[in-house]
Protein backbone atom coordinates (compact mmCIF):
# COMPACT_ATOMS: atom_id res chain seq x y z
CA UNK A 1 0.00 0.00 0.00
CA UNK A 2 1.34 3.39 -0.86
CA UNK A 3 1.23 5.99 1.88
CA UNK A 4 -1.23 8.09 -0.05
CA UNK A 5 -3.39 5.40 -1.62
CA UNK A 6 -6.51 3.82 -0.17
CA UNK A 7 -6.28 0.07 0.44
CA UNK A 8 -9.18 -1.97 -1.10
CA UNK A 9 -9.29 -4.24 1.99
CA UNK A 10 -9.23 -1.23 4.31
CA UNK A 11 -12.08 0.41 2.37
CA UNK A 12 -14.30 -2.54 3.39
CA UNK A 13 -13.37 -2.30 7.11
CA UNK A 14 -15.58 -0.99 9.96
CA UNK A 15 -13.57 2.24 10.14
CA UNK A 16 -14.17 2.85 6.44
CA UNK A 17 -17.93 2.83 7.08
CA UNK A 18 -17.69 5.80 9.40
CA UNK A 19 -18.53 9.23 8.01
CA UNK A 20 -15.44 10.83 6.36
CA UNK A 21 -16.25 14.30 7.73
CA UNK A 22 -16.42 12.90 11.28
CA UNK A 23 -13.09 11.10 10.80
CA UNK A 24 -11.46 14.23 9.36
CA UNK A 25 -12.78 16.39 12.22
CA UNK A 26 -11.48 13.87 14.78
CA UNK A 27 -8.10 13.83 13.05
CA UNK A 28 -7.84 17.61 13.37
CA UNK A 29 -9.09 17.64 16.98
CA UNK A 30 -6.72 14.89 18.16
CA UNK A 31 -3.79 16.46 16.30
CA UNK A 32 -4.63 19.86 17.81
CA UNK A 33 -4.66 18.41 21.33
CA UNK A 34 -1.37 16.60 20.70
CA UNK A 35 0.30 19.89 19.79
CA UNK A 36 0.10 20.81 23.49
CA UNK A 37 1.62 17.48 24.66
CA UNK A 38 5.42 17.42 24.95
CA UNK A 39 6.21 14.38 27.08
CA UNK A 40 7.07 11.04 25.41
CA UNK A 41 4.88 8.84 27.64
CA UNK A 42 1.46 10.17 26.61
CA UNK A 43 2.05 9.91 22.82
CA UNK A 44 3.51 6.40 23.35
CA UNK A 45 0.38 5.23 25.19
CA UNK A 46 -1.90 6.78 22.58
CA UNK A 47 0.20 5.28 19.77
CA UNK A 48 -0.21 1.78 21.23
CA UNK A 49 -3.98 2.21 21.52
CA UNK A 50 -4.36 3.71 18.03
CA UNK A 51 -2.14 1.03 16.44
CA UNK A 52 -4.22 -1.74 18.03
CA UNK A 53 -7.44 -0.06 16.90
CA UNK A 54 -6.16 0.45 13.35
CA UNK A 55 -5.01 -3.17 13.02
CA UNK A 56 -8.33 -4.44 14.43
CA UNK A 57 -10.79 -2.06 12.82
CA UNK A 58 -9.18 -0.52 9.75
CA UNK A 59 -8.25 -3.68 7.84
CA UNK A 60 -4.70 -2.42 7.25
CA UNK A 61 -2.12 -5.20 7.05
CA UNK A 62 0.74 -4.91 9.61
CA UNK A 63 3.40 -4.88 6.89
CA UNK A 64 1.62 -2.18 4.91
CA UNK A 65 1.17 -0.13 8.07
CA UNK A 66 4.88 -0.35 8.88
CA UNK A 67 5.88 0.66 5.35
CA UNK A 68 3.47 3.58 5.42
CA UNK A 69 5.06 4.73 8.69
CA UNK A 70 8.61 4.88 7.32
CA UNK A 71 8.50 8.54 6.15
CA UNK A 72 7.20 9.57 9.57
CA UNK A 73 9.90 7.49 11.31
CA UNK A 74 12.59 9.31 9.33
CA UNK A 75 11.11 12.70 10.23
CA UNK A 76 10.69 11.71 13.89
CA UNK A 77 14.33 10.62 14.10
CA UNK A 78 15.39 13.97 12.67
CA UNK A 79 13.32 15.82 15.27
CA UNK A 80 14.78 13.67 18.06
CA UNK A 81 18.39 14.19 16.99
CA UNK A 82 18.01 17.95 16.52
CA UNK A 83 16.52 18.36 20.00
CA UNK A 84 19.09 16.06 21.60
CA UNK A 85 21.96 18.11 20.20
CA UNK A 86 20.57 21.64 20.35
CA UNK A 87 18.39 21.94 23.45
CA UNK A 88 20.09 23.35 26.59
CA UNK A 89 20.04 21.43 29.88
CA UNK A 90 21.90 18.80 31.87
CA UNK A 91 24.65 17.34 29.68
CA UNK A 92 24.59 13.51 29.64
CA UNK A 93 27.20 13.03 26.89
CA UNK A 94 29.62 15.15 24.94
CA UNK A 95 32.34 14.51 22.44
CA UNK A 96 33.47 15.29 18.89
CA UNK A 97 32.21 18.85 19.36
CA UNK A 98 28.69 17.65 20.20
CA UNK A 99 26.75 17.44 23.43
CA UNK A 100 23.52 15.65 24.36
CA UNK A 101 21.23 16.97 27.10
CA UNK A 102 18.65 15.13 29.20
CA UNK A 103 16.06 17.81 28.48
CA UNK A 104 16.76 17.47 24.75
CA UNK A 105 16.22 13.70 24.88
CA UNK A 106 12.95 14.09 26.82
CA UNK A 107 11.45 16.83 24.66
CA UNK A 108 12.81 15.31 21.44
CA UNK A 109 11.30 11.93 22.29
CA UNK A 110 7.98 13.65 23.01
CA UNK A 111 8.00 15.49 19.68
CA UNK A 112 9.09 12.34 17.84
CA UNK A 113 6.32 10.29 19.47
CA UNK A 114 3.80 12.98 18.58
CA UNK A 115 4.99 12.89 14.97
CA UNK A 116 4.62 9.11 14.77
CA UNK A 117 1.14 9.26 16.29
CA UNK A 118 -0.05 11.93 13.86
CA UNK A 119 1.45 9.90 11.03
CA UNK A 120 -0.39 6.78 12.15
CA UNK A 121 -3.68 8.66 12.35
CA UNK A 122 -3.11 10.14 8.89
CA UNK A 123 -2.27 6.75 7.37
CA UNK A 124 -5.40 5.20 8.89
CA UNK A 125 -7.54 8.06 7.57
CA UNK A 126 -6.14 7.86 4.03
CA UNK A 127 -6.32 4.05 3.91
CA UNK A 128 -9.96 3.91 5.01
CA UNK A 129 -11.38 6.96 3.25
CA UNK A 130 -12.56 7.08 -0.34
CA UNK A 131 -11.79 10.42 -1.96
CA UNK A 132 -15.19 10.84 -3.61
CA UNK A 133 -17.02 9.97 -0.37
CA UNK A 134 -14.86 12.51 1.49
CA UNK A 135 -15.69 15.31 -0.92
CA UNK A 136 -19.38 14.40 -1.00
CA UNK A 137 -19.53 14.32 2.78
CA UNK A 138 -17.70 17.65 3.12
CA UNK A 139 -20.18 19.22 0.70
CA UNK A 140 -23.18 17.51 2.32
CA UNK A 141 -22.39 17.70 6.05
CA UNK A 142 -19.68 20.38 6.42
CA UNK A 143 -21.59 22.72 4.08
CA UNK A 144 -18.51 23.48 2.02
CA UNK A 145 -19.11 25.03 -1.39
CA UNK A 146 -18.62 23.13 -4.63
CA UNK A 147 -15.46 25.09 -5.47
CA UNK A 148 -13.79 24.12 -2.20
CA UNK A 149 -14.90 20.50 -2.16
CA UNK A 150 -13.86 19.77 -5.75
CA UNK A 151 -10.55 21.55 -5.14
CA UNK A 152 -10.03 19.21 -2.15
CA UNK A 153 -10.84 16.20 -4.34
CA UNK A 154 -8.41 17.37 -7.03
CA UNK A 155 -5.66 17.85 -4.44
CA UNK A 156 -6.41 14.46 -2.89
CA UNK A 157 -6.14 12.75 -6.28
CA UNK A 158 -2.88 14.54 -7.05
CA UNK A 159 -1.41 13.38 -3.74
CA UNK A 160 -2.43 9.79 -4.51
CA UNK A 161 -0.60 9.98 -7.84
CA UNK A 162 2.64 11.37 -6.39
CA UNK A 163 4.07 7.92 -5.60
CA UNK A 164 3.63 6.58 -9.13
CA UNK A 165 4.84 9.88 -10.62
CA UNK A 166 7.99 9.73 -8.45
CA UNK A 167 8.74 6.18 -9.62
CA UNK A 168 8.28 7.21 -13.27
CA UNK A 169 10.69 10.15 -12.89
CA UNK A 170 13.26 8.00 -11.11
CA UNK A 171 13.16 5.30 -13.80
CA UNK A 172 13.50 7.88 -16.57
CA UNK A 173 16.46 9.42 -14.77
CA UNK A 174 18.06 5.98 -14.25
CA UNK A 175 17.97 5.36 -18.01
CA UNK A 176 20.01 8.52 -18.68
CA UNK A 177 22.38 8.16 -15.70
CA UNK A 178 25.97 6.83 -16.20
CA UNK A 179 26.58 3.26 -15.03
CA UNK A 180 28.76 2.39 -12.05
CA UNK A 181 31.28 -0.44 -11.68
CA UNK A 182 28.52 -2.98 -11.05
CA UNK A 183 26.49 -1.83 -14.03
CA UNK A 184 23.94 0.07 -11.97
CA UNK A 185 22.93 3.72 -12.66
CA UNK A 186 24.76 6.29 -10.53
CA UNK A 187 22.18 8.88 -9.55
CA UNK A 188 23.48 10.43 -6.34
CA UNK A 189 22.13 13.26 -4.19
CA UNK A 190 22.02 15.71 -7.11
CA UNK A 191 19.93 13.21 -9.08
CA UNK A 192 17.43 12.87 -6.23
CA UNK A 193 17.20 16.66 -5.95
CA UNK A 194 16.56 16.89 -9.70
CA UNK A 195 13.83 14.25 -9.41
CA UNK A 196 12.18 16.11 -6.54
CA UNK A 197 12.27 19.36 -8.55
CA UNK A 198 10.75 17.61 -11.58
CA UNK A 199 8.02 16.15 -9.36
CA UNK A 200 7.27 19.60 -7.91
CA UNK A 201 7.10 21.28 -11.32
CA UNK A 202 4.91 18.51 -12.73
CA UNK A 203 2.53 18.72 -9.76
CA UNK A 204 2.19 22.49 -10.08
CA UNK A 205 1.43 22.19 -13.81
CA UNK A 206 -1.17 19.45 -13.24
CA UNK A 207 -2.77 21.48 -10.47
CA UNK A 208 -2.99 24.48 -12.81
CA UNK A 209 -4.65 22.37 -15.53
CA UNK A 210 -7.12 20.88 -13.03
CA UNK A 211 -8.01 24.35 -11.72
CA UNK A 212 -8.64 25.55 -15.28
CA UNK A 213 -10.82 22.53 -16.03
CA UNK A 214 -12.90 23.08 -12.88
CA UNK A 215 -13.48 26.70 -13.88
CA UNK A 216 -14.48 25.72 -17.43
CA UNK A 217 -17.04 23.23 -16.10
CA UNK A 218 -18.58 25.95 -13.95
CA UNK A 219 -18.43 23.93 -10.73
CA UNK A 220 -18.78 27.03 -8.60
CA UNK A 221 -22.01 28.27 -10.15
CA UNK A 222 -25.42 27.62 -8.55
CA UNK A 223 -26.82 24.79 -6.43
CA UNK A 224 -25.67 21.24 -7.15
CA UNK A 225 -27.37 17.94 -6.38
CA UNK A 226 -25.54 15.06 -4.64
CA UNK A 227 -25.19 11.64 -6.24
CA UNK A 228 -24.88 8.79 -3.71
CA UNK A 229 -25.17 10.88 -0.49
CA UNK A 230 -22.92 9.83 2.41
CA UNK A 231 -24.92 8.86 5.55
CA UNK A 232 -24.30 10.43 8.96
CA UNK A 233 -25.91 8.51 11.84
CA UNK A 234 -25.79 7.53 15.47
CA UNK A 235 -22.91 5.12 14.92
CA UNK A 236 -20.76 8.04 13.80
CA UNK A 237 -21.70 9.95 16.96
CA UNK A 238 -20.80 6.93 19.10
CA UNK A 239 -17.50 6.61 17.24
CA UNK A 240 -16.65 10.28 17.85
CA UNK A 241 -17.57 10.12 21.53
CA UNK A 242 -15.50 6.94 21.96
CA UNK A 243 -12.40 8.45 20.35
CA UNK A 244 -12.62 11.66 22.35
CA UNK A 245 -13.36 9.70 25.53
CA UNK A 246 -10.29 7.51 25.11
CA UNK A 247 -8.17 10.61 24.40
CA UNK A 248 -9.47 12.34 27.53
CA UNK A 249 -8.95 9.19 29.64
CA UNK A 250 -5.31 8.86 28.55
CA UNK A 251 -4.64 12.55 29.23
CA UNK A 252 -6.23 12.34 32.68
CA UNK A 253 -4.27 9.17 33.49
CA UNK A 254 -1.01 10.80 32.34
CA UNK A 255 -1.74 13.89 34.41
CA UNK A 256 -2.55 11.75 37.46
CA UNK A 257 0.71 9.84 37.03
CA UNK A 258 2.65 13.10 36.74
CA UNK A 259 4.03 12.37 33.27
CA UNK A 260 1.89 14.79 31.26
CA UNK A 261 3.83 17.87 30.16
CA UNK A 262 2.75 20.78 28.01
CA UNK A 263 4.54 23.68 26.28
CA UNK A 264 6.20 24.52 29.62
CA UNK A 265 8.68 21.70 28.94
CA UNK A 266 10.26 23.90 26.24
CA UNK A 267 11.40 26.54 28.75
Amino acid sequence: MSVLQADPVALASPLARRNPTVKLALLFVVSGVLLAVLDPVTPAALYALVAAAVLAGAGVRPGALLRAQLPFVAFALGVLVVNMLSRPGEVVWQGAGLRVTAEGIWVGAGLAGRTLLMGLLSVAFVATTDGVALVTSLHQHARLGAKVTFAVLAGYRLLQQLGDEWQTIRRAQAVRAPLGRRGRPRVGLRGHAASAFALLVGSVRRGDRVAGTLELRGLGDGERTTWRPVPLGRTDAVFAVTVLGVLAAVLVAAASAGTLEGPGALF
